[in-house]
């Protein structure tokens, strides 16, 4: 059932996305060509729980879907730098907040049919205020919101992005309350 490339001609390349067509055959013999996203860097998105059973989020507006809501901290690796290590910025930069100890909650390939676009996924255990974020253009607000709320802001649809989802999901899901 392996998909073989044959061929590959580049559309469009930048330091943030590029895209090809790709010229495949299917198992069964069929080719066709496939538009492929390409991501030059990885991502990172961090779950940020305190003791009071609380989630460090960010209300921010995305203008690709015209969107507001709730996103946990999230961006790319940059070159040399370890995805913990970005996880650690990321999180510093957007909320102001230095991550406490982090676990490495998923790898995963956030829309494999046409992308290579890869998450690492971490939780911080408890973070220490450090003062206002750094790049304000990260979002309108930073709170720690209680995890009993995360239901409503879902069925609000102010929680939907994939990274956020998930992140929270596996967070909730693995923690040993939830055994």
């Amino acid at each position: 059932m392996k998909w073989t490339v044959h061929g590959r001609r580049t559309l469009y390349e930048s330091d943030w996305v590029n895209l090809s067509l790709e010229d495949v055959e299917l198992a069964e013999g069929r080719r066709l060509e496939h538009h492929v996203i390409r991501m030059p860097r990885q991502s990172v998105a961090v779950v940020v729980r305190d003791d009071a059973d609380r989630v460090l989020l960010l209300w921010r507006h995305r203008f690709i879907t015209d969107t507001w809501g709730w996103e946990i901290p999230a961006g790319w690796v940059d070159p040399g730098e370890s995805p913990e290590e970005a996880a650690r910025r990321e999180v510093e930069e957007e909320t102001g907040w230095s991550p406490g100890p982090l676990t490495e909650l998923a790898r995963y390939y956030a829309v494999p049919g046409i992308s290579d676009l890869r998450f690492t996924l971490y939780q911080a255990d408890g973070a220490t205020h450090q003062g206002d974020p750094p790049d304000p253009s990260e979002s309108t607000r930073v709170e720690w919101v209680p995890i009993a709320d995360l239901r409503k802001l879902i069925d609000k649809g102010q929680l939907t992005d994939g990274p956020s989802l998930l992140g929270l999901s596996l967070a909730l899901a693995l923690s040993p309350s939830a055994d």
